[in-house]
C-alpha cells in the first residue's frame, strides 16, 4: 500500500466510519424497500399495473376508513403532544427544585419505559375492561359502569396509555435542557427584582427554545408507536374513535391492498417531512 493510499484513508472522518454502518443497514432495509414500494402507488395492479398517474391519492382520499383514520391521527397528535410537553416540562421543573429524592422521582417516571409491551397491555386491559378493576370501583361507589373501550370513551383510554408511556422520557429531555441553564442567569434576575414567574418566562422558556422543539419532534414520532398498544388492546378494528391511520395501513397490508398501503404511506412520510421542516425552521428563527 503505497502512502498516497495510507494518506487518503488517514484523512477520513473517523465519526463517518463510526456512522457508514448504521446508515448502509438503514439505507438497505428502509429507505430501498420504501423506494420500491413506491411504484405501486402509481399503478393499477388490477389491470396488469398499468400507470394511473394520481388516481390511487385522489382515491385514497375519498376513502372513509382513511379519512376516519387520518382525522382520528391528527386529533391524537394536537391533543398529544401539547398536553405531554405541559405535563412533562412542569415534572421537570420540579424535580429539579427537589432536593430530596430526586433519582427516586426520576426513576419512578422512567419505569413506563422498560415495561414490557405485554405486561403493560395486561395491566391497562384488566384495568379499563368493561369488568375490570376502575368499573368494579365505580361500581362499589354506586355508579353505573362504562364501557371504557368500546365506545368513543376510548379515545381518553389511549391518551392517558400515551402520557403514562411517554412522560418519563420528555421529563428527561426537559431536566438536561433545565441542568444547561447557567444558574447566574437567575441570579442576576433576582438581583432585578424579577419574581418566579418572569424568571420562568423571560429565563428558562427561552433557554429551552431548542429542548422545546427536540420535545415536539420526538413527541409526534412517539405518538406513531402507541399504536402497538392499541392494537394489543383493541385489535385490527377497534371503536371508530381511535381508529388510526396505522390501523389503516395494517389492514391494508393484511388484505394484500399494496396499491392503498404506499399511497397512504407516500402521504404520510410527506406529511411528516413537511412537518419537520417547519418546526426546524420555526427553531431556527427562534434561536436566532
Amino acid at each position: 500500500m503505497n502512502r498516497g493510499m495510507l494518506s487518503k484513508i488517514r484523512s477520513i472522518n473517523p465519526v463517518f466510519v463510526f456512522i457508514l454502518p448504521g446508515l448502509l443497514g438503514f439505507t438497505i432495509f428502509y429507505i430501498w424497500p420504501f423506494i420500491l414500494s413506491l411504484e405501486y402507488a402509481f399503478v393499477d395492479q388490477a389491470v396488469n399495473g398499468s400507470f394511473v398517474g394520481l388516481q390511487n391519492f385522489i382515491d385514497l382520499l375519498h376513502n372513509k376508513p382513511y379519512l376516519n383514520g387520518l382525522k382520528n391521527t391528527v386529533l391524537f397528535i394536537l391533543i398529544c403532544v401539547p398536553l405531554n410537553i405541559f405535563l412533562s416540562l412542569g415534572v421537570a421543573t420540579l424535580i429539579k427544585k427537589t432536593n430530596k429524592f430526586k433519582a427516586l422521582f426520576i426513576l419512578i417516571f422512567l419505569i413506563p419505559l422498560v415495561i414490557p409491551s405485554g405486561s403493560m397491555v395486561f395491566f391497562w386491559k384488566m384495568f379499563f375492561d368493561y369488568h375490570g378493576y376502575l368499573n368494579h370501583i365505580l361500581f362499589q361507589m354506586g355508579l353505573d359502569k362504562v364501557n371504557w373501550l368500546e365506545t368513543s370513551n376510548a379515545r381518553y383510554v389511549v391518551v392517558l396509555l400515551f402520557i403514562w408511556k411517554n412522560l418519563g422520557y420528555n421529563v428527561i429531555l426537559f431536566l438536561a435542557g433545565l441542568s444547561s441553564i447557567p444558574k447566574e442567569y437567575y441570579e442576576a434576575a433576582k438581583i432585578d427584582g424579577a419574581g418566579p414567574f418572569h424568571e420562568f418566562i423571560h429565563i428558562t422558556l427561552v433557554n429551552l427554545v431548542p429542548t422545546f422543539f427536540l420535545v415536539i419532534i420526538m413527541s409526534i414520532i412517539n405518538s406513531f408507536n402507541v399504536f402497538k398498544e392499541i392494537y394489543l388492546i383493541t385489535g385490527s378494528y377497534p371503536h371508530e374513535s381511535i381508529y388510526m391511520l396505522q390501523h389503516f395501513m395494517n389492514n391494508m397490508f393484511s388484505s394484500l391492498h399494496y396499491q392503498k398501503l404506499s399511497t397512504a404511506t407516500c402521504i404520510l412520510i410527506l406529511m411528516i417531512g413537511v412537518v419537520t421542516q417547519c418546526l426546524f425552521k420555526i427553531e431556527r428563527k427562534l434561536t436566532k
